[in-house]
């Protein structure tokens, strides 16, 4: 190749060397703008359908704030205390993010209504005059906790709202004591009635799962040995196994270094590792129980733990012994002596062999301390056992049975036949009825067959069985709420598998509410749950039932629309009382109304306003309100 070629050949490949990596980025920045535009043009245009429920969405917020607003100043001068101080937090509650000034004003003065609230509440009670033993819709009475509630609603909002409120409730119960000291120990743990105030507002926001608030609101006091504190952290476990265990390691360390810890705290604290809810405290005249609701089963922990505790008690229970006569402990000897005997099985099974053989001396060296009928007790089955009696139900079954056998008063013999038909109609069995009817006195028969054929709807609901709840209402002597109310769960139950026969209950129980005198609360509360069934089976009939529901409640002064409930107490001659209670939500405006705001919301705003009462109009006001600010667009 001639020379004079190399230099116009290599200027050539420098000129396609250049175009090839200009077409390589321009290929590669057109791939990119490309990207770009695809990935915009994923995104589809809104339809006309989707803009509108946007601006319907947008709309009917701004009218649901300004029924909140409108609501929280009419509320300002509701002449009862208690609906004044609950509607006013929860109004504060859900305007919180938008205006939290104006919200902060509404919980302080939702509170100063609840104090007026509570204090009208204890007036009366010490005015009260004696109710009837027994018969249907009776039952203790019940406080508001309108204070509980507003600290509560402040608490999960802004925690320094709630412990400002808390410290007004000391500095009134230290005025009220003038000054002297409101704790003290007990056998379950130390009695502060602060701690109690707390734990109670702690325990609601758990049961609304709000776990950081609640032990950010519980951790001040959880150092304290009580039957509060373990038992909140009981339920922790049941949500956070980590969290709790954290703290009760914290709690038992610092119950091995406080002087005034005694036997009755290691019994307190065993309760979260071996039978959690369950309460035990011995002292010289007896034996101390209480119990809370949760899981009862025996939590699995982990070994470290397990022996973080046998290191806590022994450093407690293994304390010198003061001499007869100076032991001021809340166990005294002969309660040191008990929980030593309860615990003594766990310390076998669990603890060193060194730990072991000393709680053994230190039972020896009680021995001869504590007194004659404290050995007897030895024989008690919570003490036997070590912790829980084994096979509990037949137990008591059988112990029941035998009782029977041996006692000849016809009052006891009518009291122990009523603990065996509660015992069998707890389980859904029909041969409670049997113990009834052998039953001597009559009217105690009467409202103890009740009571057992209550106790078997519940069992039937609880187990969804729909054909036992409509025989029972067929076979008992129940009144018209409650057969209302066993109609509407029958039907809620076969709503979907017998649409039709669903529907043919719903009637019945309107039937029974229309029974009910129109100024009883229960009227108005039977129908709202014949609506709530109602919109279960056919929501586009529910309307109907509804304006029945209004222009009950408004007939009845004591309706609330909230609280709903139903109770049935039945006190024996020779003891003990029998109560059930239960709380009925279908009973309650705000289910109702929230699916009604959903499914219809101008008509439901409008069915609010037929309620002429103050209670009862702003507990579905607030409901729908709620309904449409916590919606996304759908």
């Amino acid at each position: 190749m001639p020379l004079r070629v190399l230099p116009v050949l290599a200027t050539i490949l420098t000129i396609c060397f250049t175009a090839t990596a200009q077409t390589k980025d321009a290929n590669a920045s057109s791939a990119k703008t490309g990207s770009t535009t695809n990935s915009t043009e994923k995104k589809p245009a809104k339809s006309g359908r989707d803009l509108e429920a946007e601006r319907l969405l947008k709309e009917r917020r701004a009218n649901a704030q300004s029924l909140l607003i409108n609501l929280a100043a009419d509320a300002r001068s509701f002449n009862d205390a208690i609906t004044r101080g609950r509607m006013l937090a929860r109004v504060a509650n859900v305007v919180w993010d938008a205006d939290r000034e104006r919200a902060r004003t509404m919980f302080r003065l939702a509170w100063d209504a609840a104090e007026i609230a509570e204090k009208q509440e204890r007036d009366a009670s010490r005015m009260a005059t004696n109710q009837p033993k027994s018969g249907p819709g009776l039952g203790y009475p019940t406080s508001s906790h309108v204070r509980r509630e507003v600290m509560r609603l402040a608490t999960r909002r802004d925690p320094a709202l709630g412990e400002e409120f808390l410290a007004r409730i000391k500095e009134q119960m230290e005025r009220a004591n003038t000054g002297g000291s409101m704790s003290q120990p007990t056998e379950l743990g130390l009695f502060d009635p602060m701690i109690s105030q707390r734990m109670e507002v702690a325990r609601q926001l758990l049961e609304t799962d709000e776990m950081d608030r609640a032990l950010q609101f519980a951790d001040p006091v959880l150092g304290t040995v009580s039957q509060w504190t373990v038992d909140f952290l009981s339920s922790v476990r049941e949500r956070n196994a980590s969290a709790a265990d954290t703290r009760y390691a914290a709690m038992l360390n610092s119950a091995a270094a406080n002087p005034q810890s005694d036997a009755n705290t290691a019994s307190v604290l065993a309760s979260y590792l071996f039978t959690p809810h369950i309460y035990i405290g011995y002292s010289r005249e007896g034996t101390l129980t209480n119990s809370y609701r949760g899981n009862f089963s025996t939590p699995q922990v982990s070994p470290e733990l397990r022996l973080v505790f046998f290191r806590a008690a022994a450093a407690i229970l293994l304390r010198p012994l003061a001499p007869p006569g100076e032991e001021h402990t809340t166990a005294g000897h002969d309660g040191h002596y008990l929980v030593l005997k309860r615990l003594m099985p766990l310390f076998e099974q669990y603890a060193s062999t060194e730990l072991t053989a000393a709680v053994k001396a230190q039972i020896e060296g009680l021995t001869s301390l504590i007194t004659k009928d404290t050995r007897d007790r030895d024989d008690d089955d919570w003490v036997k056992t070590g912790i829980r009696p084994d096979d509990m139900q037949a137990n008591y079954e059988q112990s029941l049975r035998d009782q029977l056998d041996r006692e000849k008063s016809s009052t006891m013999r009518d009291s122990i036949n009523i603990r065996l038909a509660m015992h069998f109609a707890s389980k859904g069995d029909l041969q409670a009825r049997d113990f009834i009817d052998d039953i001597v006195d009559p009217e105690t028969r009467t409202y103890a067959r009740t009571l057992t054929d209550i106790r078997l709807a519940e069992r039937a609901i609880a187990k969804k069985d729909a054909d036992r709840i409509v025989e029972l209402i067929r076979t008992s002597e129940f009144s018209h709420v409650y057969k209302a109310w066993l109609f509407t769960q029958a039907a809620k139950l076969l709503a979907k598998s017998d649409n039709a026969k669903a529907a043919s209950l719903v009637e019945l129980a309107i039937a029974e509410a229309r029974r009910i005198s129109g100024s009883d609360a229960y009227a108005p509360r039977a129908f709202v749950a014949a609506a709530n069934a109602m919109f279960a089976v056919n929501p586009t009939t529910v309307w109907e039932t509804m304006n029945e529901a209004v222009k009950s409640a408004n007939s009845a002064d004591d309706f609330s629309g909230e609280d709903g409930a139903l109770s049935f107490r039945l006190a024996t001659k020779a003891g003990p009382s029998h109560v059930s209670y239960n709380a009925v939500p279908d009973f309650d405006l705000d289910g109702i109304f929230r699916d009604l705001a959903d499914y219809d919301y101008d008509k439901a705003v409008e069915l609010a306003r037929g309620l002429n009462r103050d209670g009862p109009r702003s507990v579905a006001t607030i409901a729908i309100a709620r309904t449409v600010l916590e919606t996304k667009t759908k």
